[in-house]
């Protein structure tokens, strides 16, 4: 059974012994300031680091009356690797950061659940709703060792290319394409292309070398990996629901979290939950919409599939599931229930 984290106030003081005591306590707190390091492996000017985390950033330090001071460090800038954020965060290496639990295959199972094919609308901020419901359900307890913050999926996922938009499925037979995760690599396979796994920072150079053909990734992150230059054409599956998606947590370590004073932590929990979920999601939405722009106006090919092909996918998509099911039920985990729920969560936080 998972345990939900709660928070509880404190136990009222009545005694004038303990009510002195917590006067000196306030007023030491009061003097105390907080440097907070947190990473990304993006550059700073991409959708989620320039519409989240910088905004998040600013609020910590105003609600905070300036005690916190949060520090962004874009594109790895602290050291590690983008693959090994959750354990730079856990072990202290750095405050707290952006993790893709999905770039360590196998280690969070319960998370893919999200990340299934159409699985979640093309709404990053609806999406990200969804995802806060379901990791309170299954996944609090496989982060018990950091401070999780929000959770979240980035927006709509297309196929970027070299050569000209994709018509038919068949367009993308031995073509070599980027997955980010397990399931989207699966999907890949099924569609007859060639899945390379890689995480975001090795995408450009793997394009300009001609290590890959192209890869599937959001539009915000486009720009940034100048995709306007690298590739040629980008297509979408018809429909409400993305192609795949990709899920996040935004996280920092526990000890320093919990070494916070009472309202210092309080100044976190505020900024924490489903709020930040939405709020990062969102950011990725405004981020799609400046990259598909971006992409239009240097003249690349945009596409949308028909809903015939995107029913062919959709069906191979429904193959992926089933595997991944049966994989989940040999873990001893009840995949059938997580499919299940991360639809209900979709469902319900989209009338929210």
């Amino acid at each position: 059974m998972k345990h939900f984290r709660t928070f509880t106030p404190k136990s009222i003081i009545t005694s004038l012994t303990a009510a002195a005591v917590l006067a000196i306590s306030a007023s030491t707190a009061a003097a105390q300031e907080v440097t907070l390091r947190f990473q990304h492996f993006v550059s700073p000017l991409s959708a989620n680091p320039t519409h989240f985390m910088a905004p998040w950033a600013e609020k910590i330090e105003k609600d905070s009356n300036g005690r916190i001071k949060v520090e962004l460090y874009p594109a790895m800038q602290l050291g590690g690797k983008a693959t090994s954020q959750y354990d730079l965060i856990r072990d202290g290496a750095i405050d707290g950061g952006w993790v893709i639990p999905g770039y360590q295959p196998g280690r969070f199972p319960e998370a893919e659940a999200m990340e299934l094919p159409f699985m979640v609308t093309k709404s990053a901020e609806e999406a990200s709703k969804a995802a806060w419901v379901y990791t309170q359900k299954y996944l609090m307890d496989d982060f018990a060792d950091v401070k999780v913050i929000a959770a979240h999926m980035h927006g709509r996922g297309i196929v970027h290319k070299k050569g000209g938009p994709i018509a038919l499925v068949d367009d993308l037979q031995g073509l070599k394409l980027r997955g980010p995760s397990r399931t989207a690599t699966r999907l890949l396979d099924k569609l007859g292309a060639t899945p390379v796994g890689m995480p975001v920072p090795a995408f450009p150079e793997a394009l300009s070398k001609g290590v890959v053909d192209g890869g599937v990734i959001t539009w915000e992150m486009s720009p940034s990996l100048k995709l306007n230059e690298l590739t040629d054409s980008h297509t979408d599956v018809a429909g409400e629901k993305s192609l795949y998606n990709l899920y996040f947590i935004w996280a920092m370590n526990k000890d320093v979290y919990e070494g916070l004073p009472d309202d210092l932590k309080a100044v976190i929990d505020a900024n924490s939950g489903f709020y930040a979920s939405a709020w990062a999601g969102r950011a990725h939405d405004t981020g799609d919409i400046t990259g598909r722009e971006k992409m239009a106006a240097d003249g690349n090919a945009i596409s949308e599939l028909s809903e015939e092909e995107t029913a062919k996918i959709r069906a191979l998509g429904d193959e992926v599931i089933a595997e991944w099911i049966a994989d989940m039920t040999a873990k001893g985990l009840d995949g059938e229930a997580m499919v299940k729920d991360a639809r209900a969560a979709v469902d319900v936080t989209r009338a929210k």
